[in-house]
């Protein structure tokens, strides 16, 4: 595995990654909350890894960040009109939205519930990592299943070791909060998990919202 910690041109380290996730391997990154784990979307035998690393039960369902709006249907089935306008309001950021999930993307990934949360990256480094990826990664938290949430490079190679490949070091990323997320799928629409995003935030956006 390797580390960075502030070594080398950045642009190397995004190319490296890049070509660690294409050959089914793992990758950590900060986000605007905590340090997130990368699997290829579309490599079932990377998700299976990451889970295995994550000591992840299966069942539970894993999002996904995109390189840009454009991106979405390679992962979803449908839009909804309150979808596009809070992508417009909170997009890029800390919200989650869960879609109808296109029909070939992995049942590891879906937990078998037919949708998947997506998410448009604030931090510039998870983003320029999912551009140079070119394609869907996993949004995942890099950490044990169930235990605190890394802040830290150091935070994630203490707790996942030799199970990532590399780590990318954006320094300490602010925790606190995690993305909120938001199912899009039915009406009123309905908020699985609040965090950087609140409640009275999305309401304008959103008509009734449980």
């Amino acid at each position: 595995m390797s580390t960075e910690f502030g070594k080398g041109p950045l642009n190397k380290h995004l190319k490296d990654a890049a070509a660690i996730l294409k050959s089914g391997g793992l990758v950590a990154y900060p986000t605007e909350s905590y340090y997130g784990l990368a699997a290829d979307a579309a490599n079932e035998a990377a998700i299976r890894r990451l889970f295995q690393i994550k000591r992840r039960k299966p069942g539970e369902p894993i999002l996904l960040l995109i390189p840009d709006v454009g991106s979405l249907k390679r992962c979803v089935a449908h839009v909804p009109e309150a979808a596009k306008r809070l992508m417009d309001a909170f997009w890029p950021g800390g919200l989650t939205i869960v879609f109808e999930a296109q029909k070939d993307l992995s049942m590891l990934l879906t937990a078998g519930t037919s949708k998947i949360g997506i998410r448009l990256s604030s931090h510039p480094l998870a983003t320029a990592l999912v551009k140079a990826m070119g394609s869907p990664i996993t949004g995942t938290s890099a950490n044990v299943s169930g235990e605190p949430p890394c802040r830290t490079p150091r935070g994630v190679f203490n707790a996942l070791g030799k199970g990532v490949d590399k780590i990318l070091d954006g320094g300490e990323t602010p925790g606190e909060k995690p993305s909120t997320v938001l199912d899009v799928t039915s009406y009123p629409l309905t908020i699985l998990r609040e965090g950087i995003i609140s409640k009275k935030m999305l309401a304008p956006f959103c008509g009734a919202l449980n």
